[in-house]
């Protein structure tokens, strides 16, 4: 009798250690695959950076499958950090590309997975607007400047104890320092255009006269 409970357990345990294997194997895809589509929506690729996407859903979707019995692994931690990236590479993507921003219902994702998601969003909007800086797109900088101080406004709403929200405050704080930053570069290069354009004023100004 006791050796039958215990081959049992070891049945469920072998399965179990299985789900696990694959999990974290998707979990690893799905953490590629956004950070492909990353590069891609920072070069503008934006029909690559799509396809990679919905390659990282579909890898959201498997790991879900393969661990719809298993609430214990679900929420063992790696489930969450694919739902993070995913979260991030697709919420930066709306963005850019000019669509709605995905809930979290859409994205299949657990809300403060999406929440921690949106958290690192503001590192690649301040990438974003650098390269807008270097290409003299000052005014849609700041529209992105705009959108970075929504999402930190949005996220100081959440202040929850960590064992509840798994390191948002860490995240809000850092927001607010990359807001700060990307403000200064902007407020920087717009200081800088109006005084190239005073500047080739007067010296129109003055070839004028000659």
């Amino acid at each position: 009798m006791i050796k039958n409970i215990i081959e049992h357990i070891r049945e469920e345990l072998e399965e179990k250690d299985k789900a696990r294997e694959q999990g974290i194997m998707l979990s690893r895809e799905v953490v590629r695959n956004c950070r492909v589509a990353m590069q891609h929506v920072h070069k503008m690729e934006l029909e690559r950076a799509y396809s990679t996407i919905q390659t990282a859903r579909e890898n959201i979707e498997k790991m879900n499958l393969v661990l719809k019995d298993q609430p214990d692994l679900h929420y063992g931690g790696f489930v969450e950090h694919a739902q993070q990236e995913f979260t991030e590479c697709s919420v930066i993507y709306a963005l850019v590309s000019g669509k709605d921003v995905p809930e979290p219902e859409e994205l299949k994702v657990e809300p403060v997975a999406y929440l921690n998601g949106l958290g690192d969003v503001g590192g690649e909007i301040k990438r974003h607007i650098l390269d807008l800086i270097r290409n003299g797109m000052l005014d849609e900088g700041e529209r992105y400047l705009n959108i970075m101080e929504e999402l930190y406004t949005g996220l100081m709403l959440f202040d929850y104890p960590d064992a509840m929200t798994h390191g948002l405050r860490a995240k809000t704080d850092r927001s607010r320092l990359l807001l700060e930053i990307a403000r200064g570069e902007l407020t920087a290069a717009v200081r800088q255009q109006k005084l190239e354009m005073a500047m080739q004023a007067l010296e129109n100004q003055f070839l004028s006269r000659k």
